[in-house]
C-alpha cells in the first residue's frame, strides 16, 4: 500500500517539476517574467510552447490517476496488479513530458495513451471486484 501512496505523492509533483523546462524556455526569451508568467508562456513557439502544453497535461492527467489511488486504497484491496499500473503510470508520464519535448509527437500520443489506460484498468479492476 505505501507504493501507492508513493506514486500518488510523486505524481501530484510531477507538473510541478514539468515546469522546470517551461521556465528554461521562458528564461532563454528574455528574463523570467514573474508579473506576467502565463502571458510570457503565451508567446512560446517550439520546445518552449511544447514544455508549456506538456506541464499542462500533467494537471490535467492527475485527476483520474488520484481517484483511482485514492479508490484503490479505500477499498483495502490493492492488488499487485494496481501497484503495476500505479507504477507504470509515473513511468509512462515522465516519458511523456520527455517525448512531448523532443516532439516525437506519435509515439508521444501512444505513451499518453498506456498511461490514460492505467488508471482507468485500475479502477475497472476494482468495479470488476465488487
Amino acid at each position: 500500500m505505501s507504493t501507492l501512496l508513493w506514486c500518488l505523492l510523486i505524481a501530484g509533483v510531477l507538473p510541478v517539476l514539468a515546469k522546470a523546462p517551461v521556465v528554461f524556455f521562458q528564461n532563454r526569451e528574455s528574463r523570467y517574467d514573474n508579473h506576467h508568467p502565463r502571458a510570457q508562456q503565451s508567446r512560446l513557439t517550439g520546445a518552449g510552447a511544447r514544455a508549456v502544453a506538456a506541464h499542462y497535461n500533467a494537471y490535467e492527467a492527475f485527476p483520474l490517476y488520484a481517484a483511482a489511488i485514492l479508490a484503490n486504497l479505500a477499498s483495502e484491496q490493492v492488488s499487485p496488479h494496481a501497484v503495476t499500473l500505479a507504477v507504470s503510470f509515473i513511468a509512462l508520464r515522465i516519458a511523456y513530458n520527455i517525448l512531448y519535448l523532443l516532439n516525437w509527437d506519435k509515439l508521444r500520443s501512444l505513451v499518453w495513451f498506456f498511461a490514460f489506460l492505467c488508471p482507468v484498468l485500475m479502477l475497472a479492476q476494482l468495479a470488476i471486484q465488487q
